[in-house]
This record gives structure tokens, sequence and C-alpha cells, in this order.
């Protein structure tokens, strides 16, 4: 199987107005959409839409449909001009622990039918229950071993940074290791990144429950997380900024690919 987990930790660096680090310990599921009767046939711990002490809800991605999320996927790869046929996607996300996720960024890689990466969705929520969703072209050759991709932002996730920044994301070709580090920049440099490194561990059954013990209510401490450190932030003085609801809760931007291009890349 495809399917794996990666063990790793993220790291969130603020250089602007004040410094601010954090760093903690996470795992992801790393979910080919595939195989998803597959795991709920094989894998009693990990239970794909239906509860579990591990679950995987279709409805928690995409637009919110319960089922049907790779077709979700292949519909926006189609309406940025890319060839769909044969194509397989993988999801990196959190899973929902005893039924709770929040998931920040949830990543799609999309492999054609020659096995070869040829573009990524990266989708962020916010806690105040908007997304958007940034479908993305890679920009060098199939075969490097790493690449990166750039973005208008889109979507207001933190209240202590403005809306104006273009994010740049540098991701390697998932493997033994996975590597993903987006970075936020402004018109005087980088304002903020984070990055996630984990090691491919299997998706078995026994993995899962260590898992379960090594990163207790893991979902639930990532959201805890979050307001911790807004707290933080907040006492060492760094502003607030006035958010502007979204004018659409779930919401998209297409990087704009020509058929020919994808060809010739």
């Amino acid at each position: 199987m495809r399917t794996c987990i990666y063990k790793g930790s993220v790291h969130h660096t603020r250089r602007r107005p004040k410094q601010h680090r954090l760093h903690y310990r996470v795992f992801s599921l790393f979910i080919d959409l595939d195989e998803l009767h597959l795991i709920n046939a094989e894998n009693k711990v990990l239970r794909i839409n239906r509860p579990g002490l591990f679950s995987f809800w279709e409805r928690d991605h995409g637009k919110g449909d319960p089922v049907g999320l790779k077709d979700w996927v292949l519909s926006h790869l189609e309406q940025s001009g890319f060839e769909t046929d044969d194509v397989s996607v993988c999801l990196l996300c959190y899973p929902r622990i005893l039924g709770y996720v929040f998931n920040p960024l949830s990543v799609y890689y999309c492999y054609d039918r020659h096995g070869q990466l040829m573009a990524s969705l990266h989708e962020v929520n916010n806690t105040f229950g908007e997304k958007h969703t940034y479908i993305l072209g890679r920009s060098t050759s199939p075969h490097a071993a790493s690449y990166q991709q750039t973005a208008q932002k889109n979507l207001a996730v933190s209240p202590f940074t403005k809306m104006e920044g273009v994010y740049q994301f540098k991701m390697n070709l998932p493997n033994e290791n996975l590597h993903l580090h987006i970075g936020l920049h402004d018109g005087q440099g980088q304002v903020m990144s984070a990055s996630f490194t984990g090691k491919r561990h299997s998706i078995s059954e026994r993995a899962l429950l260590l898992a379960f013990i090594q990163y207790p209510l893991m979902t639930l401490k990532v959201m805890l997380g979050i307001h911790v450190e807004a707290l933080r932030l907040w006492l060492k003085g760094i502003p607030l900024i006035t958010r502007t609801p979204a004018a659409d809760p779930i919401s998209y931007s297409h990087q704009s690919t020509t058929k020919s291009h994808i060809s010739a890349d």
C-alpha cells in the first residue's frame, strides 16, 4: 500500500514584528484516495467514513461531501488545465482521534499516469470555520527531488498577520522521509514560516496503536496549542488585526496551467 503514516515534528517561526518560535511532535496520515476501501477492509484501528479510535472522513476535506473526495480533486485539476486520466491522489493530513480533528493544512499530492508528481493542492483551514485551497502545478522537472510553488495569500489565518502576502511552498517527493515548508512573505521579506519533517512508517494496526500512545490526544492538542500560542503572542505585545470574514467559507484559487506546459514539464 502507498498509504502510510509520517511521524515527525512541526516548527513555526515568526520573524516580525517580534520573534516567536514553537516546536511540537506530530504524526500525519498519508492516504492514497484509491485505497480507502482497502483500508476499511484490512484495518480495524483506522476507520474510513465511520467512527473509530482513528478515523478519516472525506467530509472533513474538499467541499464537505460525505464521499467523492478524489473526484473533487480531479475536477479542480481539470479547471487548472491538467490531464486527469489515470491520476492518483494522496492526501497528507491529521486523522480524527476519538472523533476530533483540526487540520491547519492538508496537502494533496497528485501523480500522473507515469507516477510523476504533477501538481498539489494546499487546503488551508482557519479557526473561524473558513477554508481556502490553492491548486498549484509543479514548476520543476518531474525527476527533481524537490520543488517549490508560490501563491497569493487568499485567506486570513492568524489574527496577528495581515492579509497581504505571498506563500512559498517547498516540498520534497514523499518517500522514506517527507519535508514540507511554508513561508509567508510580504514586501519586507519573510514574515513567518512553518515546516513539517517526518519519517515514513507503515499504516498497520500496531503502528497506529503505538502512535496513539506516543502522541496522546494529538489533534486536541493542535487546537489547544493554537490558542495558547495566540495568548503568548498577545502577551508579547503583538497587536491583533481586525479580520474580515471570507466572502465564501469554502473557496479556491487555481494556478492557470495549460496542457502543453504540463507535457513539457
